[in-house]
């Protein structure tokens, strides 16, 4: 067969559905070979940023990586920052790039660049298939890469010349291997830093959402009642109606939460990754003793050094502890300050709740309203912006994978893509997606496509006219901010140019109707809402209060 035809075959084995993307010329034999596929789906994109945004977003929910698509050159360098995104924010994703013949990859040619050079920073691995008979085991290597914690990029560059070889293999068959699990005699160390302590919590990071690990921690939290704080991607870890949920943290600022890990006597770590929330901002004085618990084992920092490290299956992890606590019984533990300080963050998040403004929204009322219309299987997708600071303090989850931040390269222009991927994994679910007026233009050729597809979701644009979050960051550092301005096209026009519903709202007790309107309507809808940044000084000013002195200091 020819080797286009063998490379889709060993996708189809690998159980991938999905393919998104612009393809070129010099991958048409491939998108030939794929034309006869029954088992994918190719979805075209109006930017190859758009299509990696969606595939990372179909990997983050299903944990299975979807195919991103690019030709050579422009093609390649459009997907690298959907690719970077989804590798920092641990998404298993192929990325399938075209290129020239291999006759002048040696010299200066038109379009010619080193892709896997320039892709080798931003994924787990990086190759160009230069035999066609090594396709099976390059695709096979290239998924397991993928899914493997921590899951991640991997890039497959397929030249047009070997493309079309006739080539006589066969895909290799997917075989699973079960991950690693932490030694007996490390988890009873650990076991003995928990019974010791009095005071201890929990720091869920994005490994804690797998799906089986969240079940544990949930068993976990209902034996012992340990508080749980979440960084901005493991939110849905533990339900925000559980007494222990003590909501989440990585606002680079003091708040409630915090003073859980100020007043710990010891940290438990699952599945966290510093990129999200530096262990320099909760152990500044680097004193605290830390049980890390995760499927590699712990990045070396001055701020981050565990006592002991419990590396392996994260769920198996939890599991041997549940184990433990039924044999040998739960520790006495003290736990009233975190009850309160759980109070404390439920009266903050009610605060705003019967707000009636007109002319622009508080944040913090689009958010209730927004937590009150969805319900707990739903999805939340947010951009990046100042939004995204409001949504990770004020918008909390009762399932895992249903408010997804992009949080550790924090790309803006995310929601509208991933929009659309969260609608094709799970139609029966409401999906919003929230975006500041800067990042929704970034990818808003991405309409069409939604249009083209009929995705029932709702895009929600916070609009404020400037880069809010900027301007939020140059005036808590400087007392004042540059240029951020701009302006914004006719919202209402703009939707119905793209065949989508649209919706402006300027108070505040019309919003959750509108919303639930846009809901009941078959197909895309637009809903902008002018909102009211004034709140982020007044947010920032706010965490200066209620952190000088600590509001439970003795």
């Amino acid at each position: 067969m020819k080797a286009s035809d063998l490379i889709v075959k060993c996708l189809e084995e690998e159980g991938i559905e999905y393919i998104f993307g612009v393809p070129g010329e010099e991958n048409a034999d491939f998108m030939l070979s794929l034309e006869k596929s029954e088992k994918i789906k190719f979805i075209l994109t109006r930017h190859e940023q758009g299509a990696a945004f969606m595939a990372e977003i179909y990997g983050r929910l299903t944990g299975n990586p979807a195919v991103c698509l690019g030709t050579l050159g422009p093609g390649a360098t459009n997907l690298i920052t959907g690719v970077a995104d989804a590798n920092m924010d641990r998404a298993p994703m192929l990325v399938l790039t075209g290129q020239g013949s291999t006759e002048r990859l040696h010299k200066e040619s038109h379009q010619i660049m080193d892709v896997v050079d320039m892709f080798n920073p931003v994924t787990k691995w990086a190759t160009s298939i230069y035999n066609a008979v090594t396709i099976p085991e390059v695709v096979r290597k290239a998924v397991r890469i993928a899914r493997t914690e921590k899951p991640g990029a991997v890039l497959i560059e397929l030249p047009e010349d070997i493309a079309k070889h006739e080539v006589d293999s066969q895909p290799l068959e997917p075989r699973r291997f079960r991950r690693s699990v932490a030694d007996d005699k490390i988890v009873d160390r650990a076991f003995e830093l928990l019974k010791n302590a009095k005071r201890p919590v929990i720091i869920a990071g994005n490994g804690a959402i797998r799906r089986r690990a969240a079940k544990q921690l949930r068993i976990f939290c209902e034996k012992t009642g340990i508080g749980v704080l979440t960084t901005f991607m493991a939110k849905g870890a533990v339900d925000f109606d559980a007494d222990y949920c003590l909501y989440t943290i990585g606002l680079g600022s003091k708040d409630y939460p915090t003073f859980a890990i100020d007043e710990a006597d010891l940290v438990v770590t699952l599945g966290f990754d510093m990129v999200e929330y530096h262990p320099r901002l909760w152990n500044p004085h680097k004193n605290k003793p830390i049980i890390h618990a995760d499927f590699l084992p712990a990045e070396v920092d001055e701020y981050y050094h565990p006592q002991v490290e419990l590396v392996g299956d994260l769920a198996h992890t939890l599991w041997m502890i549940n184990e433990r606590l039924e044999q040998r019984g739960v520790p006495d533990l003290d736990l009233t300050r975190q009850q309160e300080l759980r109070r404390l963050m439920q009266e903050e998040l009610a605060m705003h709740a019967d707000d009636e403004t007109e002319g622009t929204l508080r944040p913090q009322k689009m958010l209730w309203d927004v937590r009150k219309v969805l319900g707990p299987d739903d999805i939340l997708l947010s951009d990046v912006g100042a939004h995204k600071m409001w949504i990770a303090r004020h918008y909390h989850c009762h399932q895992p994978n249903t408010c997804l931040i992009p949080n550790g390269f924090c790309s803006m222009g995310a929601a509208l893509p991933g929009a659309i991927a969260a609608s094709l994994v799970a139609p029966e679910r409401r999906i919003v997606g929230i975006s500041g007026d800067g990042g929704f233009m970034m990818n808003i050729q991405e309409m069409e496509t939604a249009k083209r597809l009929n995705c029932n979701l709702v895009m929600l644009i916070w609009e404020d006219h400037a880069y809010g979050l900027i301007a939020w960051k140059q005036e808590s550092q400087f007392g004042r901010h540059t240029d951020l301005a701009f302006n914004n096209p006719d919202w209402l026009q703009l939707a119905e140019s793209f065949g989508w519903h649209g919706y402006q709202v300027t108070e505040s007790k019309t919003f959750a109707d509108t919303l639930e309107a846009a809901f009941s309507k078959a197909g895309p809808s637009l809903i902008v809402a002018p909102v009211d940044y004034r709140e982020n000084m007044k947010l920032t000013r706010r965490l200066g209060e209620i952190t000088q002195p600590c509001p439970l200091s003795s």
